[in-house]
C-alpha cells in the first residue's frame, strides 16, 4: 500500500511550488517508507510514497507509460487481486510490461480501456491517472472502500490525497469546521456521512465511484454499487458459492513479494482466513505467523454480555494448536490504551473509535515487527448478517441506524448555539432515509428480505466505512498493509440477494457462512458465539480516561468546550449507566475516551470554528 496526493492547476505553473508538494508528501510517509515520487508539470502534480509489496523494483511511482504518442502517468494505492488475468487480457491487445507489478497493469488498463478500466478489476485501490495530451485527470475509488481518497476544490485548483493531513498541508486548504462538521462530529461521530470529509470543503470519493477533472471543471459518476436480482440457486449451490467465493478471495490475498500474516481472533471470520491460509502456507512448505491481541487481566474483568457473550483469551490458544501456526501475542495495558488516544487520532486526521482504535493501533506496531502485509476479517458481519441488529426484529425494523440509537443523548452534549433549533432525530433521519432510497430492491420482495437488503446497504455504507477507515489508517501508521477478504465485491454481490433464511442459517448469526465452511475449523470455532473485536473491562481504564478528562475541564481554554456543554461532560464522568454510543464497542469509558479524541483534535489540527 501506499499515499497518493496531487495538484491539478491550469491557471499558475506548478513547476514553482515544489516546497509545498514535498510538504503534503511528507505528511504521509508512514503509509509509504520505502519510495518516495513526485512528478510535476505546469499543469500537474502528482504524488507518491510507497510501501514496496510487489515487483519491488519495477513498481515504483509515479509512473509513466505512453501509447499512439500519448503519454499517461499514475499514481496509485491499492492491490489489485486478478492483475494476472488481466495483463493476460492486455498483451493479447498488444501491450508489454516491464515488470508484474499491479500498479503498470491499472495504467496500462485505463489507456486501454479510460474510466471503464474499473470494471474489470477486482481490488481495493484509489488512484488517479493524469493524461498529458487532454490535460485531465481521472480518479477512481474501489466498490466498497476499503482505501481512501480525499479532495478539495479551491477555485479552479484541484487537490487530492490519501489522508486529510495531506491536505491540509497544502496552503489552499484550512483547518475550518463550520456547524456542519460539529454536527457530525457530535452526532454522526466516529462515523461519517458518506463522501465527507467533516472539514469545510473537504469531500471524499464515494465508494464505486470515478471522475475526471479538466478546464471544465469537475465531474464524478458512480461505476458500481449492490443490485438486487431474483435469486436462482438452490441452497446446495448457494452452499458451494459462498464456499468458492471466500476461499478464492482469500487465496487471491495471500500473494506477497514480502512477509504475510494473518489476524486471529479465536472466532468465525479470523478462524477462516487463518484455516485456509495455513493450508495455503503448508502447501509452500511454509509455516503461517499469526498475530492476536488481549489486555492485560482482562479474564479478571471480563463480564459476559448478550453482545460480548465469550472472552478471545480462551479461544484463541485452541485455533493456534489446531492449525500448528506461530501465533504472536500482544497484550495491551491500560496506559498503552490511553497514551494512544492522541497518536489515533493523528493516524485518522479526526476523532475515532476511542480505545477501539487505539489497541489496532498499538497492535499493528507490533505485528509490523513480523510482517508487512496481513489478512483480516472484517465486513463479514455486515455481508453475511451477523450484526445483532440483523437478527433481533425489534432493533432491525426500527427507524434510524441501529448503532446509533442514543441521539438525544448525543445531543444533550451541545453547547446550546449548535443546539439551537436542531431536531437531532430528524437531522440523522434525513440521512438514514437517503440510504434507503437509494437501496435497490425487487417489487416481489417479502418484507423480510427487503428490510434485510436496506440492513445491508446501512451497514455497508456507514458502519463498515468506519470499521474500514479504523482499519486502514491505524495499520497504515505503521506501514503495514492489511487486507480484508470479506470484502471482495463478488461477495458482496452475490449476498445482497440471498434470502435472508438462508443467511441465517439454523437461526446463527451468518449460519450460511459456517455451514458453507464447516470443514475448515474445529466444532468449537466454526459454532462460538459472535463475540466482537475485545476492549478492556480494566477499571484501571475508566480511571485513567476520567482523569484526563477532568484535567481537560480544568483547562478554562479548552477548544473542546467551544462545541461541548461543560456540565454534560461533569455528568458523563460521574454516569454509572453504560449508554451506548457507537454500536455496543462504545460505551461510557469510550464516550469519554472520544472527548479527548475530540480536544486533542481540535488543538493539534488548530481546528477553527466558523
Amino acid at each position: 500500500m501506499c499515499s497518493i496526493a496531487g495538484v491539478i492547476d491550469f491557471q499558475n505553473d506548478l513547476r514553482d511550488q515544489g516546497a509545498v508538494f514535498t510538504a503534503m508528501q511528507r505528511t504521509m510517509t508512514r503509509r509509504g517508507p520505502d519510495q518516495h515520487g513526485i512528478y510535476v508539470t505546469a499543469d500537474a502534480a502528482l504524488l507518491h510514497n510507497r510501501l514496496a509489496v510487489i515487483d519491488i523494483d519495477n513498481g515504483r511511482q509515479p509512473m509513466t507509460a505512453g501509447r499512439d504518442g500519448r503519454l499517461y502517468t499514475i499514481v496509485y494505492n491499492g492491490e489489485l487481486y486478478n492483475t494476472d488475468e488481466v495483463r493476460t487480457e492486455l498483451k493479447a491487445l498488444g501491450h508489454a510490461f516491464s515488470g508484474w507489478s499491479d500498479t503498470e497493469v491499472v495504467l496500462h488498463s485505463f489507456i486501454q480501456w479510460g474510466g471503464a478500466c474499473v470494471d474489470r478489476f477486482n481490488g481495493i485501490f484509489a488512484f488517479a491517472v493524469w493524461d498529458a495530451a487532454e490535460r485531465r485527470l481521472f480518479m477512481a475509488r474501489d466498490r466498497m472502500g476499503v482505501k481512501p481518497f480525499f479532495y478539495a476544490l479551491r477555485g479552479g485548483t484541484f487537490l487530492f490525497a490519501s489522508e486529510i493531513k495531506g491536505l491540509l498541508a497544502h496552503p489552499l486548504v484550512e483547518p475550518l469546521a463550520d456547524r456542519e462538521a460539529v454536527l457530525e462530529v457530535v452526532l454522526t461521530g466516529p462515523g461519517r456521512t458518506p463522501g465527507c470529509g467533516v472539514f469545510r470543503g473537504v469531500e471524499e470519493l464515494r465508494p464505486g465511484w470515478r471522475g475526471w477533472f479538466d478546464e471544465k471543471g469537475l465531474r464524478t459518476e458512480r461505476y458500481w454499487m449492490l443490485r438486487a436480482r431474483e435469486h436462482q440457486d438452490s441452497f446446495d449451490t448457494t452452499v458451494d458459492t459462498v464456499r468458492y467465493l471466500v476461499t478464492d478471495a482469500i487465496r487471491r490475498q495471500l500473494v506477497s513479494d514480502v512477509p504475510i500474516g494473518t489476524f486471529l481472533s479465536g472466532g468465525l471470520d479470523s478462524g477462516l482466513i487463518c484455516s485456509i491460509a495455513d493450508r495455503h502456507m503448508k502447501e509452500r512448505g511454509q509455516v503461517l505467523h499469526t498475530f492476536s491481541v488481549d489486555y492485560k487481566d482482562h479474564l479478571q474483568y471480563f463480564h459476559e454480555t448478550r453482545f460480548q457473550p465469550t472472552s478471545d483469551t480462551v479461544y484463541i490458544p485452541k485455533l493456534r494448536d489446531w492449525l500448528g501456526c506461530e501465533n504472536h501475542l500482544t497484550v495491551l495495558d491500560t496506559l498503552e490504551l490511553a497514551d494512544g488516544l492522541c497518536e489515533a487520532v493523528d493516524a485518522r486526521d479526526l476523532p475515532g473509535m476511542s480505545d477501539v482504535d487505539s489497541s489496532l493501533l498499538q497492535f499493528c506496531k507490533h505485528i509490523k515487527e513480523h510482517v508487512t502485509v496481513a489478512l483480516s476479517g472484517e465486513c463479514a458481519d455486515e455481508i453475511f448478517g451477523g450484526y445483532p441488529w440483523y437478527r433481533d426484529e425489534k432493533i432491525r425494523m426500527a427507524e434510524g441506524f441501529p448503532w446509533a440509537q442514543s441521539i438525544q443523548y448525543r445531543a444533550g452534549f451541545l453547547r446550546p448555539e449548535y443546539a439551537q433549533g436542531l431536531d437531532a432525530r430528524e437531522y440523522l433521519m434525513e440521512k438514514y432515509r437517503m440510504t434507503l432510497a437509494d437501496t435497490d430492491a425487487l417489487g416481489t420482495d417479502s418484507p423480510v428480505d427487503k428490510r434485510m437488503r436496506e440492513m445491508m446497504r446501512l451497514n455497508t455504507d456507514w458502519f463498515m466505512q468506519t470499521l474500514l477507515d479504523r482499519k486502514d489508517r491505524m495499520s497504515m501508521y505503521s506501514a503495514l498493509e492489511v487486507r480484508v477478504p470479506f470484502c471482495d465485491h463478488r461477495i458482496a454481490e452475490y449476498l445482497y440477494s440471498v434470502p435472508w433464511e438462508w443467511k441465517d442459517w439454523r437461526h446463527y448469526e451468518k449460519g450460511l457462512l459456517r455451514e458453507a465452511m464447516k470443514d475448515y475449523l474445529p466444532p468449537e470455532i466454526l459454532w462460538r458465539k459472535k463475540s466482537p473485536y475485545p476492549k478492556t473491562h480494566n477499571p484501571a481504564y475508566m480511571a485513567e480516561v476520567s482523569k484526563r478528562l477532568r484535567q481537560v475541564l480544568a483547562d478554562r481554554d479548552a477548544p473542546l468546550l467551544a462545541i461541548v456543554r461543560r456540565d454534560a461532560l461533569e455528568d458523563l464522568l460521574h454516569d454509572d449507566k453504560a449508554q451506548p454510543w457507537y454500536g455496543q464497542l462504545m460505551t461510557t469509558p469510550q464516550t469519554i475516551a472520544y472527548m479527548l479524541q475530540v480536544n486533542y483534535w481540535m488543538k493539534k489540527y488548530q481546528v477553527r470554528l466558523v
